[in-house]
């Protein structure tokens, strides 16, 4: 019986190969590590800070959705930050916030009150966490746009973008936060 054992012993047993690219390997150094905990911690907060931001340009089913999310993100204790906007995304998440809890709702805007139009400002009227901007007074409503895009990702745990694969100044918007180590979720519309 030993010998039996013995040669089984001594017969290679059949491996499988399973071939790994790049994507597959993962990084163990102590960055990825890092940035991963953080990630989870960030994900497992019973609340968080949640920028949402996106394109003005989207159909009203996208709108009722982010109404929906922002709604239902604020009811779990969420706070949401935003931008001033008559339409698309950012109109959206102010209306969902506002049903949910107006308290839970930051809106940044790019510039002041007085330089929205009347529809934005008729929007704003009862959110009681409005941040203006006059020292952009003078900057075109583009770049003001690019730094408030930055002051709403460092002043969040987790950004949720609506863009088109076409929109620059959101497409560097989700590089920075990814940059800055925030959650980040993106939904392509186009």
């Amino acid at each position: 019986m030993s010998d039996i054992l013995n040669s089984i012993d001594d017969e290679k047993q059949p491996s499988i190969m399973v071939p790994m690219g790049d994507m597959d390997v993962a990084d163990s150094s102590p960055d990825t590590v890092d940035e991963l905990a953080m990630e989870l911690a960030t994900i497992k907060q019973p609340a968080k800070r949640i920028a949402i931001i996106g394109s003005r340009n989207l159909a009203i089913t996208h709108q009722q959705m982010i109404e929906i999310l922002a709604t239902a993100l604020v009811r779990q204790g969420n706070t949401i930050i935003t931008s001033g906007g008559s339409c698309g995304t950012n109109a959206a998440a102010i209306r969902g916030a506002m049903k949910a809890n107006p308290d839970k709702l930051k809106v940044i805007l790019p510039q002041t009150i007085g330089q929205q139009p009347s529809d934005v400002q008729d929007q704003l009227i009862g959110v009681p966490n409005i941040v203006e901007h006059a020292d952009r007074a003078m900057m075109t409503l583009a770049d003001a746009s690019r730094v408030c895009n930055r002051e709403i990702i460092d002043d969040c745990n987790q950004l949720i973008c609506f863009l088109s694969h076409t929109s620059k100044t959101l497409y560097t918007a989700v590089e920075y936060a990814e940059e800055n180590h925030k959650v980040v979720t993106v939904f392509y519309l186009d």
